[in-house]
């Protein structure tokens, strides 16, 4: 299992980011979250095997490259904490 944290930066508020995220999240064997941060930016945090984890990450930021200008990508540790994909407020 892996985990990542990704932050998106650039209009990736108010155009259905989040719900996006979920409907892809749904094609994939993936657990996690995704919310808007105040700051204006998406946090997408998300694990599973690594092959699903990358095949997602590489999905969303196809889908919706046209609002992504920024992407930080940080390296976790596994957690038990997700047991599905989740949007949250």
């Amino acid at each position: 299992m892996i985990r990542r944290r990704v932050h998106y930066s650039g209009r990736v508020q108010g155009v259905g980011f989040r719900f996006t995220t979920r409907n892809v999240a749904r094609r994939y064997d993936v657990f996690g979250y995704v919310k808007n941060l105040p700051d204006g930016r998406v946090e997408v945090d998300v694990q599973g095997e690594d092959q699903q984890v990358k095949h997602f990450l590489y999905e969303l930021a196809q889908t919706m490259h046209d609002f992504i200008t920024d992407t930080q990508l940080e390296e976790l540790p596994a957690t038990a904490a997700y047991q599905q994909f989740d949007v949250r407020y």
